[in-house]
């Protein structure tokens, strides 16, 4: 998808959530639980944006509803590479986007660091709740 791609690549998180669907389901590679919904997903995407450094898309898969975005990162100097699945519904809007990162190392920096970061995204999602 051309416009999260284009968003993520130039580290416009916040301007991400426009793109979600409201009852957007996030899928992490650190959290058993799926995540619904676009207040606490655009937060989680803002974390992200936080603690991702070098971020840089490397491959793209299409599907005619969807794609697949390979990318490479950091996070708190450990070099990461991952995958976005993203899943679009009948208006175009994301409705699925599943996260998967490897090695082990870079997933346990990733929940270090999104741990971290919980606080300050669980405020922001309540408060992207209140504004909805």
């Amino acid at each position: 998808m051309k416009a999260f791609r284009d968003a993520v690549e130039a580290g416009d998180f916040a301007g991400l959530a426009h793109l979600l669907a409201d009852d957007v389901v996030f899928r992490s590679p650190v959290a058993f639980k799926p995540y619904t919904g676009k207040p606490i997903v655009a937060a989680i995407l803002r974390g992200v944006g936080r603690v991702f450094t070098d971020f840089r898309y490397v491959r793209e898969l299409d599907a005619p509803d969807g794609s697949a975005l390979v990318f490479e990162t950091t996070v708190d100097g450990v070099s990461l590479h991952g995958i976005d699945l993203i899943v679009l519904d009948a208006d175009g809007l994301i409705s699925e986007l599943t996260v998967m990162v490897r090695p082990l190392s870079a997933a346990n920096a990733l929940a270090a660091a999104m741990g971290a970061q919980f606080p300050q995204i669980q405020a922001e999602a309540l408060a992207g709740e209140q504004q909805a």
